[in-house]
């Protein structure tokens, strides 16, 4: 991941760095990273994950449709 320093302006560049890197996730994997995860735990985490996901994309869904 690169950031350019335009203007000797290294709060911006690093601002910049920053969103990039919560973009991409890399602040929530070190979280996760921190201490060990067993493989059950780490199951039930994606599970609930992909239902929260699932949950968010119908309730976006009801409300363009007007409901």
């Amino acid at each position: 991941m690169q950031v350019s320093v335009r203007d000797n302006n290294v709060d911006q560049a690093l601002r910049a760095l920053k969103k990039k890197m919560q973009r991409e996730g890399i602040f929530r994997e070190m979280k996760l990273r921190r201490h060990f995860e067993k493989p059950s735990e780490k199951r039930a985490r994606e599970r609930a994950e992909a239902v929260r996901r699932h949950r968010k994309l119908l309730r976006k869904r009801l409300e363009r449709e007007g409901f």
